[in-house]
């Protein structure tokens, strides 16, 4: 029998993937699926860390019986790579089980060759020569034409999300699922880690008066979901008419779990999400995108790092002063190469988790805003008023400005915080 070089690369993709697997999870598929389904619906305990299983895992060791019959086009990035980081598109178009005939890349686009705003274009991929879409700052009907165009029956989503609200690649989850809605599309979205957990929302709920790309629908700062958690949510409370939407779960998943308990290896989503650990504190830090402060961008420790010309010690002083939770704040100098203050050498400080268990990345933001104004005279916020939109309304700002202090602050949205977390609860899928 001659095999065809996508037959051999789909027989060397079987291969090095049960050769990735763990002991642990052979024992698992051995014993069957390692998640049941309580009456109510919501997944029981699992085994976490080393026995994780993503989204596309599960759907290749299926064998892509999803997709059979389908032409499939993939919203993905850099980050929807293997546990032997090959990117699951390269896989896929080795694979002769699968149709699949687009992809559609996202902000800084699908091999993540653009910075912050910006993004590929329409181009044929050099590496399979699929045709790749630019879906970023596309909604509504523009979208829906380009799926239309592509000829495909279903769309695959597999982006790894940070955590926040304001992190756009939920936003191009949420557009492509009424995209693919307007389109007569199937939808299908892949599961990865919250990689800072899933165990609470925390911070303010969008205002829909301020909706933007860095917030489409009424969630709160940290979500504390997976995407495929939020494209529930989405589709059965924000969608004007839901698509049919089929979601394929991680195994092994607790919602406890850290990004590093995963064993999976970690791709950089966007150039200044570097790090794990800068997902952890990006919740947060990235706030001070809504001021005259640099948020770290242009260094090597985006949003642990902020700073400006002016300031000193006492900042960091001030700030450790709060009793922030699981954080220690250290007086730093830096230059960065990029974005604000480009060049320049600059003061503030670098945040050092030391309890991440206990560190709440909202809280700490608003503490560093309120300390940073009453210790630098310089501070301003940005004239367009771009904190409201990362915060979801102009109640933080205003607040700070009339001076309450972090407690008050954080007690402005906790109405709306309790509520938002009983709806996110209906669309949980892991314990």
């Amino acid at each position: 029998m001659r095999l065809s070089r996508r037959s051999l690369l789909a027989t060397t993709t079987a291969t090095l993937a049960a050769a990735a697997a763990t002991p642990a999870a052979f024992a698992a598929a051995a014993q069957g699926p390692t998640e049941g389904h309580t009456e109510s619906g919501r997944a029981t305990p699992v085994a976490g860390g080393r026995g994780l299983r993503t989204g596309f895992e599960q759907l290749a060791a299926d064998g892509y019986a999803r997709l059979a019959g389908e032409r499939v086009g993939v919203v993905t990035n850099p980050t929807g790579i293997t546990r032997d980081v090959r990117h699951i598109v390269d896989v896929m178009h080795a694979d002769d089980r699968v149709d699949l005939t687009a992809v559609f890349g996202p902000e800084h686009g699908f091999r993540g060759t653009a910075q912050a705003g910006g993004s590929e274009g329409r181009h044929d991929d050099p590496a399979t020569g699929l045709p790749v879409y630019d879906t970023y700052l596309k909604s509504g009907r523009p979208l829906a034409d380009v799926f239309t165009a592509s000829g495909v029956d279903t769309v695959v989503f597999d982006i790894q999300d940070a955590g926040a609200r304001f992190y756009t690649y939920i936003w191009t989850l949420y557009d492509c699922m009424e995209a693919a809605q307007l389109a007569g599309k199937r939808f299908v979205v892949l599961d990865r880690p919250n990689p800072v957990t899933g165990r609470a929302a925390l911070g303010p709920v969008l205002h829909p008066e301020f909706a933007t790309f860095v917030g489409r629908q009424p969630i709160a700062q940290a979500h504390g979901m997976t995407v495929a958690e939020l494209a529930r949510l989405f589709n059965a409370e924000f969608l004007t008419e839901p698509v049919r939407l089929e979601t394929v779960r991680m195994s092994g998943w607790r919602r406890s779990d850290f990004y590093d308990a995963s064993g999976l290896p970690w791709v950089p989503p966007s150039p200044n999400m570097p790090t794990p650990e800068t997902a952890l504190v990006y919740a947060g830090t990235c706030l001070f995108e809504g001021t005259n402060l640099s948020e770290g961008r242009g260094t090597t420790r985006p949003f642990e790092l902020l700073g400006a010309e002016g300031i000193d010690g006492r900042w960091a002083a001030e700030a450790n002063g709060l009793g922030l939770a699981g954080v220690r704040l250290r007086e730093a100098y830096f230059a960065p190469t990029f974005s604000k203050f480009q060049g320049r050498t600059i003061g503030g400080v670098q945040l050092h988790v030391h309890d991440r268990k206990a560190f709440d990345p909202v809280r700490t933001g608003v503490g560093l805003l309120v300390s940073a104004k009453r210790t630098w005279s310089g501070f301003a916020w940005r004239p367009d008023h771009w904190i409201d939109r990362l915060t979801g309304s102009e109640r933080v700002r205003t607040m700070i400005d009339a001076g309450a202090d972090t407690d008050e602050v954080v007690a402005g949205w906790r109405e709306e915080l309790a509520a938002f977390r009983r709806t996110r609860r209906e669309y949980l899928l892991y314990r």
